[in-house]
C-alpha cells in the first residue's frame, strides 16, 4: 500500500471507529496529535482532553447510531516525506431508532496533518470545522 493509500484509510479508520462506538479506538489516534477546534479555537494536545470530547457524544446501546460519510479526501505526500497534509468533508448522519427517520446531524471538513512513525502514518494535527449543524439533541449528551 502506498503512502496515500495509508493515509487514506487512517482516515476512514476514525470514521469506522466513530461510528462503532470505539471511543478509546479514537482517543488513540490521536495519542501523537493536536485537535483543534474551528468554532471555538480549543487546541486539545492530551488523550485526556481529546477523550473530553467524544465522551458527551451519546449511544444506543454501545454505538452512535450514525455514519460519518468522509468524502472529499484529498492528501498531498511528496514521495519518501515523513509529513504529509490533507482535507476531507464529512457528513454524519443518524437514525436513533430502528425504522425512524435518517437525519443530518453536521456537514464539515478536516484539514489533517500526517506524520510517518516507526508504525507508519499517523494524525500530527486535526483542525475540526463545521458547516451546517443539523438537531445535534440526539447526538450529544
Amino acid at each position: 500500500m502506498g503512502d496515500r493509500e495509508e493515509i487514506t484509510a487512517l482516515v476512514y479508520r476514525y470514521a469506522e471507529l466513530l461510528d462503532g462506538g470505539d471511543i478509546d479506538g479514537v482517543v488513540a489516534l490521536f495519542d501523537r496529535a493536536t485537535w483543534r477546534s474551528g468554532a471555538t479555537g480549543a487546541v486539545l494536545r492530551t488523550p485526556t482532553e481529546v477523550r473530553a470530547v467524544y465522551d458527551h457524544i451519546a449511544l444506543y446501546d454501545g454505538i452512535p447510531r450514525t455514519r460519518h460519510l468522509m468524502t472529499n479526501v484529498v492528501i498531498d505526500v511528496a514521495e519518501g516525506a515523513d509529513e504529509a497534509a490533507g482535507h476531507s468533508s464529512f457528513t454524519v448522519i443518524q437514525a436513533v431508532e430502528r425504522g425512524g427517520p435518517i437525519e443530518v446531524v453536521v456537514t464539515g471538513r478536516y484539514d489533517d496533518v500526517y506524520r510517518r512513525g516507526p508504525d507508519g502514518w499517523h494524525f500530527a494535527d486535526r483542525l475540526f470545522r463545521s458547516d451546517l449543524a443539523g438537531d445535534q439533541s440526539r447526538h450529544f449528551e
